[in-house]
């Protein structure tokens, strides 16, 4: 299957322009677990530190990332960059509260484009609003840029935004 069949997003020529092949590209990303997959796209490379220990040493979700069938709505480097800085160090200090807001992130099961509508519960526990369709496709208030990229295990989703969890 071509892993490029079903992608979304205004921002996905752009993305396969600026890495056209090699591991980080489409192409390649499918070839990978999520975590090794998003740890060779250029535009990943803030969320694959928080994810994988290197922002903060107690928070690593590699084994569990590459370990079942997940969606994902992975911010791309500009929306961390995007975050006042105050604020992300506050998160990234706490791991509790970064853990919260990576799995917010992260959907059971892979969705298709065609699929992603509604509500959807993240594995951090609240769910997250899909709206839109096909090229105007937004997560809560996170447009994607380019959305049903195929990983071995995922399908992933790169935003413009990093999502918060509702406070409680």
């Amino acid at each position: 299957m071509d892993p490029a069949a079903n992608l979304v997003g205004t921002g996905c020529a752009a993305y396969a322009e600026a890495v056209p092949e090699g591991e980080g590209s489409v192409a390649g990303m499918a070839k990978d677990p999520v975590a090794v997959a998003a740890s060779n796209n250029p535009l990943l490379t803030t969320l694959t530190k928080a994810v994988s220990g290197k922002l903060n040493k107690d928070v690593n979700l590699v084994d569990t990332l590459n370990g079942d069938q997940f969606t994902v709505f992975a911010p791309v480097d500009d929306a961390f960059k995007a975050l006042p800085e105050k604020d992300l160090k506050a998160v990234v200090e706490n791991a509790d509260m970064l853990t919260k807001v990576l799995t917010y992130h992260v959907v059971p099961g892979q969705i298709s484009p065609d699929d992603l509508k509604g509500e959807v519960k993240t594995v951090e526990g609240d769910a997250v609003k899909i709206s839109g369709s096909g090229d105007d496709l937004m997560v809560n208030d996170a447009k994607v840029i380019c959305g049903g990229v195929q990983t071995a295990n995922a399908t992933v989703y790169l935003v413009d935004s990093v999502l918060m969890p509702p406070s409680k």
